[in-house]
């Protein structure tokens, strides 16, 4: 198999030690590289393969010297099969529409973002971000990305009201879920889980075989949740392997 060789050699950098948002009493360090605007597409398939996760025109992974609880893991979605609880997740948000629109960001998605952040990661290092950062978050890239949109039926005909928002980039091998964000009051629909059994039936819709979920943090509650989809591969010293 050919490999892609960037136009240009990619200069990796480390970030200086943090606390750690995800496990207390641990620090976290990153490197991270960015991407290039002519070759970004092929570069961020290629990084993303390798355990990689883009903010921006940045891809970065964990490099923390004491500790490997974060993993890289993707669903393989040819052996997927839907269980039956998350066939009910699925037709709990059966009313849902579902819009792929292009990455440009809207006052609405914004005003949702804002809403989802102070209930549910409240003094995070996001809540801070301005209109301007939103803004940079969806539409600085070089790569194929594109926004999901989920909407509440509307009585008029209209648009439904927003309550969900997937930005996700479309990998040569698989849908990259880059970030996701829900409206806090419709935690009864499970839309964090929603959002990637959507994902899951979008990606054998059209034959891609990979849903990759970013990094699972062993032993942080906000992660847990990606584990409970099975089959789960996990990125190791070995390459890819099924997750036990």
């Amino acid at each position: 198999m050919t490999r892609f060789v960037p136009q240009r050699q990619l200069r990796f950098y480390m970030t200086s030690v943090a606390p750690c948002p995800y496990l207390p009493g641990q620090t976290e360090r990153k490197v991270f590289a960015n991407l290039p605007f002519s070759d970004g597409v092929h570069v961020n398939d290629e990084l993303t393969q390798a355990g990689f996760r883009r903010s921006q025109n940045i891809a970065y992974r964990p490099a923390c010297e004491s500790c490997d609880a974060c993993v890289s893991v993707r669903i393989p979605t040819g052996q997927f099969a839907f269980s039956r609880s998350q066939r009910r997740v699925l037709a709990r948000n059966g009313d849902l529409s579902r819009d792929l629109v292009e990455a440009e960001a809207t006052t609405e998605q914004f005003d949702l973002l804002r809403r989802y952040l102070a209930a549910r990661h409240p003094g995070g290092g996001m809540t801070g971000m301005g209109w301007l950062d939103y803004v940079a978050m969806v539409e600085d890239t070089a790569v194929r990305t594109h926004l999901i949109e989920y909407r509440l039926p509307s009585p008029d005909g209209g648009p439904g009201d927003l309550v969900g928002v997937c930005l996700t980039d479309l990998l040569s091998d698989g849908l990259s879920m880059v970030y996701s964000f829900f409206d806090p009051d419709q935690e009864a629909r499970s839309p964090g889980r929603f959002a990637i059994l959507d994902h899951v039936r979008q990606a054998q819709a059209v034959g891609l075989p990979y849903v990759y979920l970013g990094y699972w943090v062993r032993g942080s509650e906000k992660m847990d949740y990606k584990a409970g989809f099975r089959p789960l591969e996990q990125l190791t010293r070995l390459g890819w392997r099924a997750l036990p």
